[in-house]
C-alpha cells in the first residue's frame, strides 16, 4: 500500500515522495528518477519485485509531478536535488538506505556517495555513468522542455511512442499507454500535459561532455567504491556505452553489471533481467544490515 510523504526543502519548496512496503523493513530503498520522470517511474519495478520485503521510497524531485516548481530554474541541478534528499532522509529518520538511480538519479547517487557515504548501504545505477554519449544527450535535448498540452491520453501515448520507439523497439499500444500515464498528467480541461516544469531543460544545456568533465566525473566515481554497486545498462542505450559500464565495474571492488537486452535508455527495471539482478543485489545488502 502506498503512502504519501510531504516535506519542505531548505529553501521552502513543498516536495513529495511515495512510500511502498513496510515502514519497519530491514532495508529501505530510495528511488530517484531521470530528468523528465517522477516517482511513478518506479511503480513497474516495485510491482515486479514486490513490496512485502523492502520499503521503497520513490521521490518527485523539485519541478516534477506533485513537487513544487522552483521559481529559480537555476536550482534544477543534481547538487540541489541531493540537498533535498538529505532533508527527506532526516525527516524520515533514516540512518542508512540503498539507492536506485535512473539516469539523472544515478548522477544524484554518485553525489550522495561523495556527500554522505555513511548513509548509503549500496547503489543501483540505471543506464548512466561518469561518461555519457553525445548521441544520447542530443536526442534527449531534442524533446526536453517541449511541453504542449495534448487532446487525449491516446495522443499522449502516441507522442511517447514517437519519441521512445528506438529505445523500446517492438512495444505495443498498452506499453505506450502505461508509459504515458506515468509521465503525463490530466488538466482540469481534460487535456493532458507532460508532468514537469519545462524550465528543467536549462539544466540539460549546462552539461559539458568534454575531457575536463569526464575527468571530474571519473574522480567523483571513486567515491562509489565505499559501497556495493550494481550497474544496469540497456543493451542498445545511446547514452551509456558498454565500454563505460565495463570500466566502472573494473574500477570498483564490489560491482557487477546487468544488461537488459533490446532496450535503450533507460530500462524500466521491470524487465526479467533487471528484476533478478536488483532482487539479488538487495538481498545481499539486507544480509549486511
Amino acid at each position: 500500500m502506498a503512502t504519501q510523504i510531504e516535506y519542505t526543502s531548505k529553501d521552502g519548496l513543498k516536495l513529495y515522495a511515495t512510500s511502498r512496503g513496510p515502514s519497519d523493513a530491514a532495508l529501505t530503498v530510495l528511488c530517484m528518477h531521470g530528468l523528465t520522470r517522477n516517482a511513478k517511474d518506479f511503480d513497474p519495478m516495485i510491482d515486479a519485485i514486490g513490496e512485502d520485503r523492502y520499503r521503497f521510497i520513490s521521490v518527485d524531485v523539485r519541478g516534477r509531478a506533485r513537487s513544487q516548481y522552483d521559481p529559480n530554474p537555476e536550482n534544477y541541478t543534481p547538487p540541489t536535488y541531493v540537498g533535498d534528499m538529505s532533508v527527506l532522509l532526516d525527516q524520515l529518520g533514516l540512518r542508512k538506505v540503498a539507492l536506485i538511480g535512473t539516469s539523472m538519479g544515478g548522477l544524484m547517487s554518485m553525489l550522495m556517495m561523495k556527500a554522505m557515504p555513511e548513509r548509503i548501504a549500496g547503489v543501483v545505477i540505471n543506464d548512466i555513468g561518469p561518461q555519457v554519449e553525445l548521441a544520447g544527450l542530443a536526442r534527449i535535448g531534442g524533446y526536453v522542455g517541449a511541453v504542449e498540452p495534448l487532446e487525449s491520453w491516446q495522443a499522449a501515448a502516441d507522442a511517447v511512442a514517437r519519441v521512445q520507439a528506438d529505445a523500446f523497439p517492438g512495444k505495443d499500444g498498452a506499453f505506450w499507454m502505461e508509459f504515458a500515464r506515468r509521465t503525463f498528467r490530466e488538466r482540469e480541461d481534460g487535456r493532458v500535459i507532460l508532468d514537469y516544469d519545462p524550465a528543467i531543460a536549462r539544466s540539460l544545456r549546462k552539461i559539458k561532455a568534454g575531457m575536463v568533465m569526464r575527468f571530474v566525473m571519473w574522480r567523483l566515481f571513486t567515491a562509489m567504491k565505499k559501497a556495493p554497486l550494481l550497474v544496469v545498462r540497456g543493451e542498445i542505450s545511446d547514452l551509456f556505452s558498454a565500454r563505460t559500464a565495463a570500466r566502472m565495474v573494473s574500477r570498483h571492488p564490489a560491482a557487477s553489471e546487468v544488461v537488459v537486452p533490446n532496450v535503450g535508455h533507460a530500462p524500466i527495471l521491470d524487465e526479467p533481467e533487471a528484476v533478478a539482478g536488483i532482487s539479488a543485489f538487495l538481498e545481499g545488502l539486507e544480509a549486511t544490515q
